[in-house]
């Protein structure tokens, strides 16, 4: 598919289309580590998928594929369930439940005759990959793209608020200093290190004095529920980057390059004044002041009842601020790479300890299913976006697989650990109705939050 292709499609398309991609892709590496390990330690794999061929987590229901080659020991193939993928491996217990294999002999070549270290190795090998996979790829991000971002410092205009930052005290044109006396050099990490470290209160300049404002109770969950991103925005003048046609902009003569500067007299400069001001007169005169080539001119005309005048103000923040860049040679990329997938690894980890420890994070209303996920990819197809993205999903998926609950990574993990430190492999049986009721308990969770974004979308 050419690239000019898919920029012509929906936006939900392009949402749905690099969400498929990027988790196909994920889950293959994800499953090629444990494969990688089982045959490094000679143990045989007898199945590799993409998706489930049976109605996952029931094993013995609906078992069919979508397609499927045998090489070698392995069944390599697509499933016709949707979520997720595995590999059998021999003499294991897994989500293909098979009692009759666990019931025979061990083998030689089966997973339950191998050390303790190498079925570790073995288990672990899928988080592996997809952390390495997440450092890969921001390695050829900051290779290639290197690194923008805009300093606190550098928003001269200050802040533009919505209705919970402006509940909370917050004002249009205050100038973010630090939260709890630390301070935030980039802009686009005030908001979650607000809420990832629990700020208590934010200290702001405003009309020159230095003011503290506290963070109330409920704010944070505002943010989570409501605000959807536009908490704060850098605070940016008016300038016109486009004007529709057959509108009341068109009608006032309004141009490209036409800088707002009030509206019916009174100072307008930034697009919170202007807001403000124009929501007061639907179907009214309205006469804008502006500067076009230096000269400063009065359009006049009418708003329409729907207030909406007809024009796109300029939306490139390069033409307003100075961003930082940074550029990153082989060497340099590699240790960003290193260390700003921990940072991403870490900060998930403190969003996801927030639902246990927060009162404000309420799961119903942070977590979510496979809709969740797709909103975090955007409408316009952007590849180093879709990198970082694929990059921060994999971090995601190495952590969720990571968790001690049986069926996932991380409930065979303690299993093993149990193993390692007394000496004593953990009793089959103990295993087949831990994992089953791993499963289940997987299954509901998948009902309940695919669920809650379905209730979301009706609501």
């Amino acid at each position: 598919m050419h690239l000019d292709t898919l920029l012509l499609m929906s936006g939900t398309t392009v949402k749905v289309l690099q969400l498929f991609v990027a988790l196909s892709l994920l889950i293959v590496l994800h499953e090629f580590g444990h494969f990688f390990f089982a045959r490094l330690f000679k143990t045989r794999v007898e199945k590799f998928y993409l998706f489930f061929d049976f109605l996952f987590p029931f094993s013995g229901l609906l078992n069919f594929s979508l397609f499927k080659k045998k090489s070698g020991d392995t069944e390599y193939g697509i499933g016709w369930f949707p979520l997720g993928g595995y590999v059998k491996i021999a003499g294991m217990v897994d989500e293909s439940m098979d009692k009759e294999q666990m019931a025979l002999p061990p083998q030689p070549w089966e997973y339950r005759s191998k050390k303790p270290y190498q079925r570790l190795f073995i288990m672990l090998g899928g988080i592996i990959v997809n952390i390495l996979v997440a450092v890969i790829i921001y390695i050829a991000v900051f290779s290639i793209y290197g690194e923008e971002y805009l300093p606190v410092k550098n928003a001269s205009y200050g802040i533009m608020v919505d209705s919970t930052a402006k509940a909370m005290g917050l004002q249009n044109g205050d100038k973010i200093l630090s939260i709890d006396g630390k301070e935030v050099t980039r802009f686009d990490k005030i908001v979650s290190s607000m809420i990832l470290d629990e700020g208590k209160v934010i200290q702001v300049e405003r009309n020159g004095s230095k003011v503290d404002v506290p963070v109330k109770a409920g704010v944070v969950r505002s943010i989570l529920t409501k605000s959807k991103g536009s908490f704060i925005s850098a605070r940016v003048p008016i300038v016109v980057e486009d004007v529709m046609k057959k509108t009341a902009a068109e009608t006032m003569g309004l141009k490209k390059g036409d800088s707002i500067i009030a509206v019916n007299g009174i100072a307008a400069p930034f697009f919170d004044q202007y807001d403000s001001i124009k929501r007061t007169l639907a179907g009214q005169p309205i006469a804008l002041t502006v500067v076009r080539n230096n000269q400063q001119m009065e359009l006049k005309g009418v708003l329409p009842a729907d207030k909406i005048l007809g024009f796109r103000p300029l939306s490139d923040m390069g033409h307003y601020f100075k961003f930082e860049e940074i550029k990153y040679g082989p060497l340099q990329a590699v240790g960003k790479g290193i260390s700003f997938t921990a940072d991403q690894f870490g900060n998930y980890v403190r969003q996801f300890k927030l639902i246990f420890t927060s009162s404000e994070v309420k799961v119903n209303e942070s977590m979510g299913g496979i809709i969740s996920f797709g909103k975090i990819f955007p409408a316009e197809f952007d590849m180093q976006k879709f990198l970082m993205l694929t990059a921060f999903v994999s971090i995601i998926l190495a952590f969720m697989n990571l968790l001690p609950i049986p069926g996932l990574d991380g409930g065979y993990v303690v299993f093993l650990l149990w193993e390692m430190i007394t000496g004593k492999p953990a009793n089959e049986k103990i295993m087949e109705k831990a994992t089953t009721v791993g499963l289940v308990l997987l299954l509901a969770a998948m009902v309940y939050f695919n669920g809650l974004d379905i209730f979301r979308l009706f609501k």
